[in-house]
Order: structure tokens, then sequence, then C-alpha cells
């Protein structure tokens, strides 16, 4: 039933050719986003705030340096800017940024890097929970290009699906034996697998975007 309504998944899923207004293109390069000003460290004045060395800390005093507001959860996490990504090395990263950022490791230090601290190890797990998760992987590659799908949305969603997620709903509300509540988990994981060949599709239409991008730019 998913393959009934691509079209109407496909433009919520965002997959509209570049330059369409209101769309920023997709990027998980610090480097690109940041301007062209390293900013001083807040400790010693040096240039060794985000965007240098390990973006974590001043590269002369390594006093814990702000979060860069201009890193994302791909480049934070070392990932691919992707769909699929290495759960096990996820895993591993988080584990490490944690060693070196976790508050713990920070009670007898300055009460700015006690904050720093506190804010890099809320970035980590957000960053962590959000790439370990499918969906939540795949709402916010949409968000880094610029679109984003509220929960508990209708968007531009076709009537004939809404009708059946309510179908499924009430059906999952008058389910009193086994057998039925197999029959929802049969039909919802049907839908879980086709909404992530869409998704895998997803990860093709960046590539392109990335392709096109690299042709525009002037010899």
């Amino acid at each position: 039933m998913w393959r009934r309504r691509a079209g109407a998944l496909l433009r919520v899923w965002g997959f509209w050719p570049p330059g369409v207004p209101g769309r920023r293109p997709l990027s998980c390069d610090p480097a690109s986003q940041a301007g062209g000003n390293s900013p001083l460290c807040w400790n010693c004045g040096s240039p060794g705030g985000p965007g240098r060395e390990n973006g974590f800390f001043c590269p002369q005093c390594r006093a814990l340096q702000a979060p860069d507001p201009t890193r994302d959860y791909f480049s934070l996490m070392d990932c691919n800017c992707s769909f699929r990504v290495d759960t096990v090395k996820l895993q591993h990263r988080y584990q490490q940024l944690q060693r070196l950022v976790h508050p713990d490791f920070f009670s007898q230090r300055s009460q700015t890097e006690k904050d720093f601290s506190e804010k890099h190890s809320t970035l980590v797990n957000d960053a962590y929970k959000t790439l370990l998760a499918p969906l939540s992987r795949g709402l916010y590659l949409l968000k880094l290009h610029g679109i984003e799908i509220p929960e508990r949305t209708d968007y531009e969603m076709d009537r004939q699906f809404l009708m059946e997620i309510m179908e499924i709903n009430e059906k999952l509300a008058e389910a009193e034996s086994e057998a039925a509540m197999k029959e929802i988990e049969s039909i919802v994981r049907d839908d879980f697998e086709e909404a992530k060949e869409i998704l895998t599709k997803m990860r093709y239409f960046s590539n392109i975007e990335e392709k096109i991008k690299l042709k525009k730019i002037p010899l």
C-alpha cells in the first residue's frame, strides 16, 4: 500500500531539485559553514576556538571551549552524512567523547569549563540518540536539507494514508487477543520495511545532489 502513495511520500521526504526556494543545501562539513575568522580562546586569547584541532580544547592552554554552533551531528559523531550509519562505530565515538567532555571530569576546573562541559555532554547525548534510531536519523537528514516534519502532522499526507493510520489505531484500541495484536504488528512491520526503502532512496538523492554541487563549482 506504500507503493500506491510513493509520490506523496517522496514529496514529504523532500526530494526536490536543488535551488528550490526555502531549501538549504545539505552540508555535514563544519569547515564549509564556519566563517573565515577562527574564534579566540576564552581563556588565553589564542586562535583555539571551535574548528581548531578536535574542536573541544584550545591547542595552546588546553581549556575546554564552547560547543561549535556550526557542527552537525554527523560531523560531531564522526559519521558519514548518510542514512546508513555504522552503529558500532557510533557507540565507540559516543563513549570517546563522553570521556573527553563529561562534567564528572571537570569538577575541579573553572566554572566556565564546567558550564561548557554540561553543554558538550548534552549535545553528544542528543547526537547519539538522534543518529542511533533510523527514524530520528532520517528526520534529522531532512532537517539538514531545511525540511522539518513536526510530530503528529498531516503535512502533505494523502487522505488514504491518514485513513489507514486511523484504522490501525482503532484496531489497536479494540485488540483483545494475541492474534489480533500479531495481525496489527505484521501490518506495521511491512510498512516499516517500505519506509526503510524510501529512506534508502534518500541516500542516493543526497549523493546525486552532492555531485551536482561539485559540477557547478567553476574550474
